[in-house]
């Protein structure tokens, strides 16, 4: 379904089935949109296309990128607000997205609470139309993903020598899963999630990663760390250690961090909750690539929006 016949993208849902071709691809071409002085590009990619942005959740950085990235291109841009739109009087998704294509919307960018939101939405488009998932459910969030590996190719370009630990709420993030994908594609080293039990989704294991419940054990030896933030508006009551002791467990602390390589990497796909699950001194340390992941989104956005749009022309 991501696939045209001559196995290019022509939409992006997941990282799950992605080659490592086609990620070097989106990668290096998002390299292309930078300065050598680390701006970013104006380009006529997509002068004459408009841009839809239907987020039925809330978000910031993805959606500001997204409509950042699609301005960078020279398009035109649509930010649907979704609590003033006929969805909030009852119109479906179907009918939401057949009257855009009516007004001559060429690329959807749709985050949906319902996992497989985008696959349906590749169902009511006609052929030329570019869907991109930017967040489905617990399913996943692949320009995330992409942004997450460009940032670290920049400082570790070496995959096979990684050692990464994803840590916290591994049950409820699409990121997470993405980003597994991702590493695995990319032939990482070795991948570890830590968490409480409560937070793993059933047969982790079969995703190819090692387990730990010891946020000590599990930093060891790590080269970089992907923290997570803690996802309560999906979690049932129980899940947690009660009070601060999910902190005192499994927050990212000077101490705690002192357990991985000295010059371990942190990354975090946001928003960041300081005290809750990372220390306010590490995720403003030169370690810590939160504001250049930010920044790194833009022109990955821009990369997949522009390729998937070129090869829709084919």
């Amino acid at each position: 379904m991501q696939f045209n016949k001559q196995k290019r993208l022509k939409h992006l849902l997941t990282i799950d089935g992605l080659t490592k071709e086609h990620i070097l691809e989106i990668l290096n071409r998002a390299e292309g949109f930078f300065t050598p002085q680390g701006e970013i590009v104006q380009t006529d990619h997509l002068h004459g296309k408009t841009v839809a942005n239907l987020f039925f959740e809330p978000s910031t950085r993805t959606r500001s990128t997204f409509e950042l990235a699609a301005k960078k291109l020279s398009a035109s841009v649509l930010n649907l607000d979704i609590s003033h739109s006929s969805t909030s009087k009852g119109e479906s998704l179907r009918d939401t997205v057949r009257n855009l294509q009516a007004m001559q919307c060429h690329i959807f960018v749709i985050r949906h609470s319902a996992s497989g939101a985008a696959h349906f939405v590749t169902q009511q488009v006609k052929p030329g139309t570019v869907i991109i998932n930017a967040g489905d459910g617990c399913h996943a969030h692949p320009t995330q993903a992409l942004l997450d590996m460009f940032t670290l190719r920049k400082h570790r370009s070496e995959f096979h020598k990684l050692t990464i630990a994803i840590v916290g709420d591994i049950l409820h993030s699409r990121v997470a899963r993405s980003q597994i994908h991702a590493l695995h594609i990319l032939g990482a080293h070795e991948i570890r999630v830590i968490a409480p039990k409560t937070l793993l989704p059933k047969c982790v294991e079969q995703l190819g990663v090692n387990v730990f419940h010891d946020l000590k054990k599990g930093l060891q030896g790590v080269d970089v760390i992907m923290m997570l933030r803690l996802q309560t508006e999906r979690m049932q009551s129980g899940l947690l250690p009660q009070g601060d002791a999910y902190y005192r467990l499994y927050g990212l602390t000077c101490d705690m961090l002192s357990n991985a390589n000295p010059d371990a990497l942190i990354i975090h796909p946001g928003p960041i909750n300081r005290g809750i699950e990372i220390q306010s001194e590490i995720a403003d340390s030169p370690n810590a690539l939160i504001l250049d992941q930010v920044t790194n989104g833009i022109a990955v956005r821009m990369s997949v929006m522009s390729l998937l749009m070129e090869n829709a022309q084919k």
